[in-house]
Formats: structure tokens, sequence, C-alpha cells
């Protein structure tokens, strides 16, 4: 058995069993391991980004890793701004990035690069392995990082020798680590606090947004009548009827400070402080009103069920049934507007349907309008860094087994960085539905020159125009491989959703807003 075998025994022996790929020379081996072991599904993409952010995306869904296949330090680097995407989400990846062998690394070749500096800016866990004898055992190392504190990125580093070398031997899985302990003091304090009568906010982030954990939260909301938001930045929201209608912390900072301005008490589960996307002239970095105390309850590395199961315990919560959502509207008509595609959304979405949310600027007030959904997950740009929602969208049918329909809400400017993506949900045949928004502009940065005080002129607004020439998205997605039409008007829009509904493939509006 060389390394490369070893390494696929590994993966499989500890439950990763898909592998999203885009290999080079240096990763042959793997790739023929494939054909010799039994059970791992290889998956393509065309872009070292669509394959980092599908991997983000399945371990949302699946709750387990996948592992990536990228080619040297470049590679690994063309894949960084959604790997960066998945740490701030919390997601658990293996990353399995090939290098050159050994004894031609001195040489200076080409491809050579630092990719352990690389690695180390998104992997809580980085190793790079030099002898196939000890590759099964890293592997199954790198598993039991990934699995560690709530979801993190592993990285390993494979020179090829250590690959086609003989003496290759399989790892044995590695007992998941412990979450950290709940801390009782940390305990008590937000029971006093809630206890107090004072304005308090409990503000949920990672499993704490999950359905269990929603339940456990307004237990205490209902008994202590505190204030419950989610954190702006969450990979995964359960939402939709028989859920909280939990409202996000705005992005706009006037916004953000509005809603937080009353409490006196902020408690974190598993949240940070709250805080805004970049700096403002004259405005704080805190969102928080200044004289607001901040507690923390859990840290992101901890298990958030088991603090809201303790809470609820030293604070003597009763069980309370969540709040009834309403009916379901009707979907809208006439021409198309953020509200309006909320409304719809919310009349069609199939049950147990998964979202994955680029909409950048156009979809910040979705929430408020689709609370009455049918129960349904909503994933989010967690880092920031845009270029992530087709490939989590292909990422999140396969960790649902492509068995429940995702829509992919996805602006137009960010889609750009990664439609290679389309091309995998086409050969996948994965039942995304992307709602393509074409404003034909950088809407977002248009708002950010307001907000920072800059005058732009026409030279500055030409670089933020997308319609000299139009990108045809229509035109873009078959060529992809992928069934798409336009919508001019909601009637239109909510007809072609339906349709698409009913298909065991992709499919793509492009939605002229």
């Amino acid at each position: 058995m060389n390394g490369a075998r070893s390494l696929v025994e590994t993966l499989l022996a500890a439950g990763v069993d898909t592998c999203f790929a885009n290999p080079g020379t240096s990763e042959m081996h793997f790739v023929a391991a494939l054909d010799q072991a039994v059970g791992m599904r290889c998956v393509l993409g065309l872009q070292e980004n669509v394959v980092t952010g599908m991997a983000d995306g399945y371990w949302r869904m699946a709750g387990k890793p996948a592992c990536t296949l990228l080619h040297c330090g470049p590679g690994l680097a063309n894949g960084l701004a959604n790997l960066h995407n998945a740490r701030r989400a919390h997601s658990g990846i293996v990353n399995i990035v090939g290098d050159h062998a050994t004894w031609h690394r001195p040489y200076d070749p080409p491809l050579a690069t630092d990719t352990e500096a690389l690695a180390r800016t998104v992997s809580a866990w980085v190793r790079t392995c030099t002898d196939a004898r000890e590759v099964g055992c890293d592997a199954a190392a790198a598993v039991q990082a990934a699995l560690a504190c709530q979801g993190q990125i592993a990285t390993l580093i494979l020179p090829s020798d250590a690959s086609w070398d003989d003496g290759g031997r399989v790892g044995q899985a590695l007992a998941l680590p412990a979450a950290p302990p709940i801390d009782a003091a940390a305990v008590d304090q937000a029971a006093r606090v809630l206890r107090s009568g004072a304005n308090t906010l409990l503000l949920l982030a990672g499993g704490a947004v999950l359905e269990s954990a929603q339940h456990l939260a307004w237990r205490i909301a209902f008994a202590t009548g505190c204030g419950l938001m989610a954190d702006y930045v969450n990979g995964r929201v359960a939402r939709g009827r028989g859920r909280l209608a939990l409202e996000r912390v705005p992005y706009n900072t006037e916004l953000a400070q509005a809603a937080l301005a009353k409490y006196d008490h902020i408690i974190l589960v598993n949240a940070k402080a709250p805080v805004s996307f970049f700096a403002y002239p004259g405005k704080p970095s805190l969102q928080s009103a200044a004289h607001a105390q901040i507690h923390v309850l859990s840290s992101p590395e901890q298990d958030p069920l088991a603090a809201l199961q303790v809470l609820v315990e030293a604070l003597g919560a009763p069980p309370a049934a969540l709040p009834e959502a309403g009916l379901r509207p009707v979907a809208a008509e006439g021409e198309p507007s953020p509200e309006k595609l909320a409304q719809t959304l919310a009349a069609l979405m199939p049950q147990d349907a998964i979202v994955s949310d680029e909409s950048v600027s156009y979809g910040r007030g979705f929430y408020r309008f689709t609370h009455n959904a049918a129960p349904h997950d909503w994933l989010h740009l967690a880092g920031g860094a845009i270029g992530d929602g087709m490939p989590v969208a292909a990422g999140a049918a396969m960790g649902s087994g492509s068995l429940r329909r995702v829509l992919s809400l996805q602006a137009d400017g960010s889609a750009m960085y990664s439609l290679q993506a389309l091309w995998t949900q086409a050969r996948e045949r994965l039942p995304v539905t992307t709602v393509l928004l074409n404003n034909r502009k950088y809407a977002i940065l248009q708002n950010e020159y307001r907000a920072v005080g800059a005058e732009p002129g026409p030279t500055a607004m030409r670089m933020l125009d997308l319609g000299d020439p139009d990108l045809r998205w229509v035109d873009l997605a078959r060529g992809m491989g992928v069934e798409a039409a336009r919508a001019t008007t909601m009637e239109q829009c909510a007809d072609l959703m339906q349709q698409s509904f009913g298909l065991a493939r992709p499919f793509l509006i492009e939605l002229m807003v």
C-alpha cells in the first residue's frame, strides 16, 4: 500500500466519504487510489474556490467533514476566500494539499511556495507529512481536528513522494475531543443578570440558532422577558414555521445601534460582541450601547445546547410553546422588489428547503418577510468574502443527500467570482434553484461610498457598473449545462420557481431587479 491509498482508506474509516477536488500532478496518486478504494465520492470543481465553498456547504448540512484535494500552495491560495468563510461559519473541513516531492523542492520549481504559511491563515491545524508510513496516522489526526471545537479547518500537506512511496498504513479513527466544559460561574452570572429585571439580550450564534437550541432559548426568554436575536454572522439558521422568528443584528451600523440601544446587558451564546463589518468615520466599532455590559455564557468552541440547558435549569424556566408564525403569504405580483421576492419565497418555498443566501445588499430585509415560510435552513455568507453562494448551495445539496431543494439567492456581481459552481451542479444533477438577482451593478459598494462619506464621480461610478457589457446570465448558465430563463415580473419568477422545484436537476432564474 502506498501513502495515497492509506490516506483514502483512513479517511473512509474516519467517516469522510466525500472529496471535493481540483487536483494536479502532485495529487495523481490520490486520484488513482480512488479507483482502488470503495466508498469515496469525488466531486470535481473547476476552480479551487468552488471546491472549498462546496466543502463548507457540505459540512453545514451534513454535520461531518468532507475533504478537499488541492494542488500545491497556489491551488490552496485560490481556495482561501471560501476557506475564510468556512472558518467564520465554524465548518469542519479536511484540506489535502499536494506538494513537490521532498527531494525536488530544494531546486525551487515554479509552483514552490510556503504552503504551510498560507494554510495557517485559515486552519486551526496544519501538518506536513513527509513519510508514507505516517500518512494514515496524520490523516486520522486531521479528521479529529476538523471535528473539534464545533468544527474547524485542518490542512494536511503531502509531498508527492509521501503519496507514491510504499509503506502506507491505515490510521485508526481517533476519538472526538470533548468540547470545553461550560463555566459554572458564567452560568451563575447570566442567571443573576436575567433575574435582575434589567433589559437583557441573549445573542445567539452557531448551534444556538438551530432548532433544539431555539426551544431552550425561548424558555429562557419566556421566563425572564429577555430579548432574543441572532448574530449577523451565522453559517446556518433554522427558520420558518415551528421555529423562532429570530431577527439578526442588522448589517448597517446605525440600524444595529438602534436595535441594540435599549439593552443594558448582552449575554453571548456562541456569539461575539456585535461589531461593525468596517470602520466608518466618526462611528464606533462596537454596535452595542456604550453602557451595555457583555457577558459570555458560551464561546464559539463550546456546546451551546449544553450551555442553554444548564441556564434553563439554573433559572427553573418551564417549557413554553414557541409563538405562532402566522399564515403563509401568497406570491407577490408586479415589478420585483426585495419585499416581493421575500414574500414569494415564503409563499412557495418547499418543505425543508435550504436557502444559500448571497443576495448581499438586496436581501438584507428578507428575514422579516420569511418567518412564516415552511420550515427551512438558511445559510449565510459568514465571512463576508463574496463568491460563496453557488458553491455553498452545491455542497449543501450534497450534504443533505440531494433530497432537499436548495434555493440559491445570488447577487450578480459576486456570482462572477465562482460561476463555475453551476457546472458542478449540472454534472452532479443537484436540485438547486438559483435566483440570480441581476441589477447590473455592485450595489453594495454604491451604498458603502455613502457610508464612508466619499463623493464618487463618473470614473468611480463606472467601476461599480456591470452593464457595459451586460452579463447575460441565461447564456452563462446554459454554457455551464444549467437550464435557465429570465423573469422581469414576480408572476414570471413565481411560475419559474414552481416549475424548477419539480426538477431533479439545477435551474437558474435571471430575475431583473
